[in-house]
């Protein structure tokens, strides 16, 4: 075997074992997307109606909350960035760290001061990398959100939205993550969650428009009160909307991820379809090369 062959021989070998590699990643997030998808469009139907209940309610309480209103105290805000914990995604985790750049650059701009949290691994490498400070980062669960990890981050939100300005009070919340669409879809969403819009209309078919009127709600009688009612209402309502980003954003990862890994798969074997057609190419050279000498040497003989 010649040395062209030896080297050609080596990346068949190499790129067949990212091919298996690829292909193994590429069956696992296909394994794991279903349960993903329907985790994440599955909470759509329970914050439509506890979207519901709260605009219900709200026509009976006064909607002057603390959750609702809007904070002139303080000029510090809190960036939620959520991203993934691993690679091989794509341009999942990119996507999302360029928006999130562009919204803190926009704020500081505005003269607010963003205090930075990060879901994922990736968002912490990356701002840990460009000097950013680091509130707090969850890492480990990015692909599988637990419901402990999503009470305990809106838990955390909401103490620090409602706490005094000299305690640490913030004025706004924005969560940077991708909103799961379809297979072949996902988009990187900014929103503003709180100070809360009670109904908000970019929740599309989950959340009604704030424009309509509550004249279709019947008359309800609440117990202790419809104020009480209403502000137990909103903190849940919060919390929701924060295990609902995470498990968009889960299914959206892994999503990307099935997508990057088949794209890889295909690419490594069109690789190592090209390898093989360069070897065979470099061993009829070699055939050619010598089948050559030995006729120019029998010519050579018989000449002599």
């Amino acid at each position: 075997m010649g040395a062209s062959q030896r080297v050609y021989k080596k990346k068949i070998q190499a790129t067949s074992t990212l091919e298996k590699v690829f292909r193994a990643m590429e069956l696992i997030a296909a394994s794991r997307i279903g349960k993903a998808r329907k985790q994440a469009l599955g909470a759509d139907p329970y914050t439509k109606e506890l979207t519901a209940a709260l605009a219900a309610v709200a026509v009976h309480a006064q909607t002057n909350h603390p959750l609702v209103n809007e904070r002139n105290d303080t000029n510090k805000v809190i960036v939620f960035v959520i991203t993934s914990d691993r690679g091989m995604a794509g341009a999942y985790s990119a996507s999302v760290l360029r928006e999130a750049d562009g919204l803190l650059e926009d704020l500081r701009a505005a003269g607010k001061e963003p205090i930075l949290f990060v879901f994922g691994r990736r968002g912490e490498s990356h701002y840990s990398f460009m000097g950013e400070k680091i509130e707090k980062a969850w890492t480990g669960e990015s692909d599988k959100p637990s419901n402990e990890t999503a009470l305990e981050i809106a838990q955390l939100f909401l103490a620090r939205f409602l706490a005094p300005a000299a305690a640490g009070g913030v004025a706004e919340l924005h969560v940077v993550s991708t909103r799961f669409e379809s297979m072949v879809r996902q988009t990187v969403e900014i929103r503003r969650m709180l100070p809360l819009v009670v109904v908000d209309e970019e929740e599309d078919s989950a959340e009604e428009s704030a424009d309509k009127s509550f004249t279709q709600y019947p008359l309800y009688e609440f117990e202790p009160s419809a104020q009480e009612v209403f502000d137990a209402l909103l903190p849940l309502y919060v919390s929701q909307r924060i295990h609902s980003v995470l498990l968009m954003a889960a299914a959206s990862e892994l999503a990307s991820r099935q997508r990057a890994m088949q794209s890889a798969t295909d690419n490594a074997r069109e690789l190592i379809n090209d390898y093989v057609r360069q070897a065979n190419n470099a061993r009829q050279a070699e055939i050619t090369t010598e089948i050559t000498e030995i006729v120019s040497g029998a010519d050579a003989l018989a000449g002599k």
